[in-house]
């Protein structure tokens, strides 16, 4: 996995980033049209499925990588010791309708086995001010750990926290999480603070198989 920031460059036009992509990660990108849904792509080989629009791929092709674009949703990427990866861009929306599940069970039927995720920069609790109605929707679905308050003292969301509640309810073991908050940080773009265009690039892959 690797994830840019500001210094990588802006990754809102995939196809326009060549040279950034390529330091980034080099090999074959798939990125989505991201909808904010729970449709996830299978790749089949490196550089498949580029423009779907879906909130997630996985793939268990070497040379294959997979990337999401984010401001302030937050880039959740997967592995299994079988080798099966994964990628998720994680909203709201996309955590309601099941998009890590939906990423989780696409990846067991790959064949993997005990998945593994981290989870990079984006908007914390005290910035993210959410309106009670939806609030209520994700707290009867991921819980109460999901309620924060922001700084202004309004009723706020928790995102890492449902991100990390979606994770549970997939069954898959969080072993990272970016302390970056997208809407503070400098170094990334955040769609809430600034109403940046440019978005970070997450992206995952195997490394392609050489014969010796």
């Amino acid at each position: 996995m690797r994830s840019g920031s500001r210094l990588a460059g802006d990754f809102s036009a995939p196809g326009a980033a060549g040279a950034a992509r390529e330091r980034l990660a080099p090999v074959p990108w798939t990125w989505l049209r991201q909808v904010h849904g729970c449709r996830v792509v299978v790749v089949e080989e490196p550089g498949a499925c580029c423009g779907a629009l879906a909130d997630a791929s996985v793939t268990s092709c070497p040379g294959a990588g997979l990337a999401v674009l984010t401001a302030d949703c937050a880039p959740v990427a997967l592995s299994s010791e079988e080798g099966v990866i994964g990628v998720v861009h994680a909203g709201w929306r996309g955590l309601l309708a099941g998009v890590v599940e939906a990423a989780a069970e696409a990846m067991e039927r790959l064949g993997a086995g005990r998945l593994f995720a981290a989870v990079g920069p984006c908007i914390w609790p005290h910035a993210y001010e959410f309106s009670s109605p939806e609030l209520d929707t994700l707290a009867r679905q991921f819980g109460p750990v999901v309620r924060a308050t922001a700084a202004s003292g309004r009723p706020a969301l928790d995102l890492p926290a449902a991100v990390g509640a979606a994770l549970g309810r997939a069954g898959v073991a969080l072993l990272a999480e970016s302390q970056t908050c997208t809407h503070c940080s400098t170094w990334h773009w955040s769609w809430r603070a600034r109403a940046d265009p440019g978005r970070q690039a997450t992206v995952v892959w195997r490394e392609a198989v050489t014969e010796r």
